[in-house]
C-alpha cells in the first residue's frame, strides 16, 4: 500500500511529504531540520531513492540536498535551474520509478518560473496524489510575486493555466499535497481547508472557477507585503546548504551578552511579553516563542547579523534555534538563560510599562505618539483618530518618523507585534508603552475610531 506521510511545520506554513510503498521512500520539499524526515525513514525502515523539489524556495532553506547526500538519493529538481551543484534535472513529463511508486514531473510556471509538481501513482496508473509545491493549493494558489515585480505578470497568468492544466491532466481522485497554504507568505491566500483532491479544487479553487481576468484582478489585489528574508532563500537554496546543526551555542553569562550587545549583536529574547517588560535589556528585542517567531523575526532582524538568544529555558532556546535555522539564521553567537530577577539593577534594565486602551484616557495628545503598526488592511478598516501608522516591519527603516521627545504608546491586534516593535524602540532610545489589548480590525478601541475612508 502507497501512503503519503505530511510533515508540517507550523512555523512557516509549509509541509513536506514521505511517499512510500513499505520500503522504499520519495521525499518531496523537506525543510532544513531533516532530522525530522530521518526519524520518519528510520522508524518505517525506508530506503530514501529520490528526494524532490517542486523549486527552489524563496521562504525557507532546503534540506533536500544535505538529505540526498546523505541518503544516497537522486536529488532532482527543473532541469533549467540554476544551481552551483550537480542535481538530477527534470523535464516536462519525465517519470520516476520508486519500488511501486510511479512520479511524473509536470510543468507548473507561475510561483516560480521553473516550477514543477510531481504526480504520485501506482504501477496500475492510478493517480493517487499531486505534489503541487506552491502551484495548486487549497482553494487558493502560490503568489507570482517573490522573483520580482518585472515578472509578476508573466506569472501570474502561467500560474492560471498551470492549475488548470493539474485539474486537466490528473485524475479527480488523486489527493492534493501543496507546500504552501497554511500560513505561508508564499501562498496567495490562506488555506481553505485541512485537505483537498482535484474534483474538490474544481469546486473553489480561483483558477478553476474564475475567468482569467477575474482571476488576476483578484490576486492582485490580494498580494500583501512579505518577509525581507525572502530575498536570501532562492540564493542560499541555489549555493546547496548544509543541513541544520542542533548543536546549542555557547552558554553566556550576563556580562557576555551584556558585552555582546554593545559590540552590535542582536539580543533576540524570547520570553513572554509581560515578564520581558517588567525587566529586560536595552536593546534587545522581544519575540515569544511562537509559531511566527520566524516571520516576525526574519522580518526585522539583519540577515547577516550575529544572534545571542535569550530564553526562560533549555527547550525554548533550542526550538527558536531550530526555527531560525529554517531561514538561515545560523551566526548564534550565544546563548542565556534568564531566570527572574536576572537584570534586577543592571544599569541597561529597562522597563515596558503595559497597559489597555484605556490607559490612553486622561493623556494629552501633546505629550504621546500614539503608534499603530498593524499591516496596511487592518489599518484602514480603522484605528485611533491620532494613530501614526507604521507596519512593525518597516519601523526599521522608518523609525527616524517617530516623533522624539515624547512618550510612544503602541499598539497592534493582540500585542505580539506591538512587543516586538515596543522592544524595537527601546533600542533606538525611545521611551514606550505597550498596549497589550486584543482588537479586531475595525475595532480598536480609544477617543475616536476613524474607519476606512474617513
Amino acid at each position: 500500500m502507497i501512503e503519503v506521510i505530511t510533515l508540517e511545520t507550523p512555523s512557516l506554513g509549509d509541509r513536506s511529504y514521505v511517499a512510500h510503498d513499505g520500503s522504499r521512500a520519495v521525499v518531496v520539499d523537506p525543510q532544513r531540520d531533516i532530522d525530522r524526515v530521518l526519524d520518519v525513514l528510520h522508524e518505517r525502515g525506508l530506503d530514501v531513492t529520490h528526494v524532490l523539489e517542486t523549486h527552489v524556495h524563496n521562504d525557507y532553506v532546503t534540506g533536500g540536498l544535505a538529505l540526498a547526500r546523505m541518503t544516497d538519493a537522486v536529488y532532482a529538481l527543473n532541469a533549467d535551474d540554476a544551481l552551483a551543484f550537480d542535481f538530477h534535472g527534470l523535464h516536462d513529463g519525465d517519470l520516476l520509478e520508486s519500488g511501486l511508486m510511479r512520479v511524473r514531473a509536470l510543468l507548473t510556471p507561475g510561483h516560480t518560473p521553473t516550477h514543477l509538481s510531481y504526480v504520485l501513482s501506482d504501477a496500475e496508473g492510478n493517480d493517487l496524489g499531486v505534489f503541487t509545491g506552491g502551484s495548486m493549493l487549497f482553494g487558493t494558489v502560490g503568489r507570482p510575486d517573490l522573483i520580482g515585480p518585472h515578472m509578476t505578470a508573466e506569472l501570474a497568468a502561467k500560474q492560471y493555466h498551470s492549475v488548470r492544466r493539474i485539474a486537466d491532466e490528473v485524475q479527480d481522485a488523486a489527493q492534493v499535497h501543496p507546500t504552501h497554504g497554511f500560513g505561508s507568505h508564499c501562498s496567495a491566500t490562506q488555506a481553505t481547508k485541512p485537505s483537498s483532491t482535484i474534483a474538490a479544487e474544481r469546486t473553489d479553487n480561483p483558477a478553476l472557477v474564475k475567468s482569467e481576468q477575474e482571476f488576476l484582478d483578484e490576486l492582485f489585489a490580494g498580494l500583501t507585503p512579505y518577509p525581507t528574508y525572502y530575498r536570501y532563500m532562492g540564493p542560499a537554496n541555489a549555493a546547496g546548504p548544509a543541513a541544520f546543526d542542533p548543536t546549542p551555542p555557547d552558554e553566556f553569562d550576563l556580562d557576555r551578552v551584556v558585552a555582546l550587545l554593545r559590540e552590535g549583536a542582536w539580543v533576540i529574547d524570547l520570553r513572554n511579553r509581560k515578564d520581558f517588560a517588567a525587566s529586560f535589556l536595552a536593546g534587545a528585542v522581544n519575540a515569544e516563542l511562537r509559531n511566527d517567531l520566524p516571520n516576525y523575526l526574519g522580518w526585522i532582524v539583519p540577515f547577516e547579523e550575529h544572534l545571542v538568544l535569550v530564553g526562560d529555558d533549555a527547550e525554548v532556546l533550542a526550538e527558536a534555534q531550530r526555527m531560525l535555522a529554517r531561514i538561515g539564521y545560523d551566526r548564534l553567537q550565544g546563548r542565556m538563560i534568564a531566570a527572574p530577577g536576572t537584570f534586577a539593577g543592571h544599569e541597561l534594565e529597562r522597563t515596558i510599562r503595559v497597559v489597555r486602551f484605556d490607559g490612553l484616557e486622561g493623556v494629552a495628545p501633546e505629550d504621546r505618539t500614539v503608534l499603530d503598526v498593524r499591516d496596511t488592511w487592518e489599518y484602514v478598516t480603522g484605528h485611533h483618530r491620532d494613530a501614526l501608522h507604521i507596519p512593525y516591519h518597516e519601523l526599521p527603516e522608518r523609525v527616524d518618523e517617530v516623533p522624539r521627545g515624547r512618550t510612544v504608546w503602541i499598539y497592534c491586534a493582540t500585542g505580539a507585534r506591538a512587543t516586538i516593535a515596543a522592544s524595537f524602540m527601546v533600542r533606538s532610545g525611545y521611551d514606550v508603552v505597550l498596549i497589550d489589548d486584543f482588537c479586531l480590525p475595525g475595532d480598536v478601541p480609544g477617543e475616536t475610531l476613524v474607519g476606512a475612508g474617513a
